[in-house]
């Protein structure tokens, strides 16, 4: 049989029986050795003690030995324990680190691998040099503490014997705030020789064998988050916002949530189980205390669990746990590499999300075009489809930016090539588009075709750029070409030559308006353990793909963000969209939820998982609008772009076998429905470009947890049906067929705005609200102001002189602020001070805008002639008739107008027309 024969058998068969949820595919924690002998631990099973504690370089340093040779449950079972070194350094803004590894000095197998270019260079220089440790006997008789100063009102301590690790508020009798091995489920296995010839090493699972040349070198230990109500984050996973306990009384035949990348098709909600990205970065909160954090720097596969109330009751006498805090314990379980972890005492959620952008980094701002619409398929079938797709948009008035194309584009699926039958034009097609303001996206995937005449093979093959298999030679899986290989990401040297392949020159047929998309980036191999890359392949130095597995796509992404701003000279941003993820991929780009499914359920969970995703760093992320896989039924399709067009990356995206679904194929008045979704988005593009920018800024996300707006109020703790697009709206989406009526609940004391209506709802209250099929509840929180541009356009970037609205909503005293963020939408020039930035508040009748933007010298200037068209002030009475403008002391009218333009309905407001103040400069608007 020929081999073209052969692949296509073998994709036909793999997409026949591996394109949905096969749970068999896949390890469970008693299939996977590391995962089953940490679990079987028991509190207090951690023999370690700390020895030799002092100061060296700035930071606690010390030695873990064994108190007595007992390793319960370990593979070194029996075998010496050589000591264990810890390393404890203090940060700014309340962060400390602690590393604990093998000693160097005694000359380890190998050097465990430490995952590089993931922590900022900008925090290392935050380092705390510490001076001097002090010591103390605590009181409850659980031995010597030796601590050191960490932030204003907290210290870093460690005890001696047995061996803990946490962070207290300052004082002899501080309260803890987090802590390592309390429950003294601590536990490393050292790298070794193997010793007997019947010792066997290798690892099975269905017809794969995992060789483990290095043997056993799993870790595990115990984290707890007191005065914690509830523990989120951990991404990715189809589950709920607040974790739910996987162990301990009452929970029955529950996996720990599993951190390990992975090509999962139609995957199933309200499971633990480990998606396509991972950040293993966990965050509580609580009434009494507030947020905190911990971080755990690894890129091994993980498991972790939150162990229910009473999981270690039988074991509290021993343990010496403070009985006077509530508290969330979890366990934290890795295959490989160190320990490197971070603690962050916050005590606001925003300040945990600070404090942990502070290392990973920032959110990238995106271009303004990213954050609009984007039309995807698989696959747009040629240039005559596309230019047919785009001219229906402009037929039926239906904004859009992006027109995307998946891998049916390509030669034969090789990557930075077009199929010349389908699209023999590309550069005309882009251009043509482009004339609009749009811009297409095409996916390049980080499997290489291996095909002698392809020049990225043969270039990668003979400069030896590819992952080697176990035996030392060229990986050879399979993915959508057949047989193909996978660059080695982790070298610095192959991500800058993968990153020239973007190039104009290189990518033949590219232009400046077509952007980049990385799906199966985990890695997928369609024949490899688990749909993956076997864990005995070998990476640049040597290291196991065990070792670096979950970070693979997070370099993928990284070199071609980099290509991206390569090829334009440095000038414009990039725009590269991530199925993967790792800690610090919010650097590069958005990320997508991955193959979702048409179903209400895949709706519903869309939000934790967006939700989620912001807590722990990766603001810019949305899910396929109406599922990938499946046909959405019509009423779900519309609900889907209602609630879509609040996502922070809002695209829609069907599978091949599906019934084609753009926006006009539903009924004159679904195509009206949807239209008026996008619409909103388009209408907000000020607010959430400002929001993008305050993610660039502080870390904190577009999309928020209820609660991180109203930390205090313990009904949004565990609430994800809702959330805040920044502090000043509230989105509840509708998660049912035939809804009538839908529950809202709206936090704080102050009133909430309907969008559409105006209409005030008192705050602290659940309303019952009557569903309409027009569009979801939206509010405008009191006290707020939102910038808005109303006129439609085709594309944003038509938008881009079109004047501004401004909708005030005031508070109970009759006050409200806001802000705007305006550059140039493409460059880095904002990074020299190239924007505008202004305030806007309204108090004692007056509207005041005020500058924002640093009071030194910006080595680069943006200017803009926009101006402010209306202003809608909700909440005013009685109703005044003018307003006078200064400077110039002009009177404009205060007369009623609509809420939202276009709409055609709903009560009218008061709206101060046409004051044509410039959003660039001071003015005040005072009502008479």
């Amino acid at each position: 049989m020929g081999k073209p024969l052969c692949t296509v058998l073998f994709l036909l068969l793999f997409v026949n029986c591996c394109f949905s949820w096969k749970k068999d595919e896949f390890r469970n924690c008693n299939q996977t050795p590391f995962c089953k002998r940490a679990r079987s631990r028991k509190p207090g099973a951690c023999s370690l003690i700390a020895t030799d504690v002092s100061v060296s370089d700035g930071d606690l340093v010390a030695k873990l030995i064994s108190k007595e040779n007992n390793q319960e449950n370990s593979e070194n079972q029996g075998k010496p324990i050589k000591p264990l070194v810890i390393r404890i350094s203090a940060y700014q803004d309340g962060v400390m680190r602690v590393k604990i590894d093998e000693d160097q000095s005694l000359g380890p197998r190998k050097k465990r691998f430490e995952v590089p270019d993931v922590i900022v260079p900008e925090f290392l220089e935050k380092k705390l040099w510490l001076q001097r440790l002090k010591e103390e006997k605590n009181e409850d008789g659980s031995g010597i503490l030796s601590f050191v100063y960490l932030s204003d009102g907290f210290e870093g301590v460690i005890r001696h014997d047995p061996f803990e690790v946490f962070v207290r508020e300052s004082g002899k009798k501080g309260k803890k705030v987090l802590s390592l091995n309390s429950n003294g489920l601590f536990d490393f296995e050292q790298l070794r020789d193997k010793k007997e010839e019947n010792e066997d090493w290798e690892e099975r699972f269905r017809s794969h064998t995992d060789t483990r040349p290095y043997g056993p070198q799993s870790i595990s230990f115990d984290v707890s988050f007191y005065d914690a109500d509830f523990v989120y984050g951990i991404p990715e996973h189809a589950t709920s916002l607040a974790l739910k306990p996987t162990k301990g009384p009452g929970v029955e035949d529950s996996e720990p949530y599993r951190l390990f990348n992975l090509d999962v098709f139609e995957y199933i909600h309200d499971s633990p189980f480990g998606l396509y990205g991972t950040v293993p970065f966990m965050i509580s909160h609580g009434k009494s205390r507030g947020s905190s954090g911990f971080f755990w720097l690894n890129a091994a596969e993980m498991q972790i669990d939150v162990l229910g109330p009473g999981w270690n009751d039988e074991f509290s006498s021993v343990l010496m746990l403070p009985s006077d805090q509530k508290r969330v314990d979890t366990l934290w379980m890795s295959e490989a590499g160190v320990v490197d972890a971070f603690f962050f005492v916050g005590p606001g959620p925003k300040d945990v999300v600070k404090q942990y952008t502070s290392v990973t980094g920032a959110p990238a701002l995106p271009q303004l075009f990213a954050i609009a619409y984007h039309q995807c398929r698989w696959n747009y079938r040629d240039e005559e489809d596309v230019f047919s797709v785009d001219a229906k948009f402009d037929e039926h008035d239906i904004p859009y930016d992006v027109l995307w194309l998946d891998i049916e584009h390509t030669d034969g699926k090789r990557y930075f090539t077009w199929d010349k039958m389908l699209f023999p034009n590309p550069q005309e097609m882009q251009m043509k588009l482009a004339a609009k303001g749009r811009h297409m996206v095409t996916i390049v995937d980080p499997h290489i075709k291996r095909d002698d005449s392809y020049f990225i093979h043969k270039e990668a093959s003979q400069k030896g750029y590819y992952v080697k298999d176990a035996t030392g030679k060229d990986f050879d899986g399979w993915c959508w070409p057949g047989s193909s290989s996978y660059l080695d990401m982790v070298n610095p040297e192959i991500r800058s030559w993968w990153a020239d392949k973007f190039s104009y020159d290189n990518y033949v047929g590219s232009t400046p308006s077509l952007y980049i998309w990385n799906d199966m980036n985990e890695p997928s191999v369609f024949n490899g353990p688990e749909v993956s890359m076997p864990r005995d392949a070998l990476h640049y130095g040597n290291v196991e793909h065990r070792e670096l597995h979950n970070a693979y796509g997070y370099y993928f992404h990284m070199a071609t963000a980099d290509g991206l701003v390569k090829r334009g000279d440095g000038k414009d941003r990039p725009f590269v969209l991530s199925r993967a993820f790792f800690p610090g991929s919010q650097r590069y780009g958005a990320v997508w939820t991955g193959d979702n499914s048409a179903e209400w359920d895949h709706l519903r969970v869309s939000v934790p998982m967006i939700l989620t995703l912001g807590l722990t760093g990766i603001s810019f992320s949305g899910a396929d609008v109406g599922g990938f896989f499946g046909n959405p039924d019509t009423e779900l399709l519309v609900r889907w772009y209602q609630l879509g067009a609040y996502y922070p990356f809002f695209r829609a995206h069907a599978h091949h076998d599906t019934k084609r679904r753009e926006p006009w194929l539903f009924g004159e008045r679904n195509t009206e429905v949807i239209k008026e979704a996008i619409h909103v988005r388009y209408m907000l593009l000020p607010y959430f470009y400002t929001l993008f920018r305050e993610a660039n800024a502080s870390g904190v996300p577009v999309a928020r947890p209820l609660w991180m707006e109203f930390p205090a109020d313990e009904k949004t703790f565990n609430n994800d049906e809702a959330f805040m697009v920044g502090n000043s709206l509230l989105v509840q989406g509708i998660y049912t067929q035939r809804a009538k009526h839908v529950s809202v609940y709206l936090p704080g004391d102050q009133s909430w705005y309907d969008m559409k209506t105006g209409t005030a709802y008192k705050g602290g209250a659940t309303h019952k609200l009557e569903v309409s099929d027009d569009s979801i509840p939206a509010f405008q929180r009191a006290g707020t102001i939102i910038p808005r541009k109303d006129r439609f356009r085709r594309s944003s970037t038509q938008m881009e002189n079109d004047p501004y609205t401004l909708v005030i909503a005031l508070n109970s005293s009759k006050a409200a602020e806001g802000e705007l963020y305006v550059d140039d939408g493409k460059s880095f020039q904002f990074q020299k001070g190239a924007y505008i930035h202004r305030r806007f508040t309204f108090s004692n009748g007056k509207l005041t805008s005020s500058n924002l933007a640093p009071a030194t010298a910006a080595l680069s200037k943006f200017t803009s002639d926009c101006t402010v068209e209306r202003i809608i002030l909700l909440g005013l009475s009685p109703e005044p008739k003018t307003a006078s403008v200064e400077p110039g002391n002009e009177k404009v009218d205060i007369e009623l107008g609509p809420l939202v333009l276009r709409e055609g309905k709903g009560q009218s407001v008061l709206t101060i027309r046409k004051p044509n103040v410039r959003i660039s400069d001071d003015w005040t608007i005072k009502v008479l």
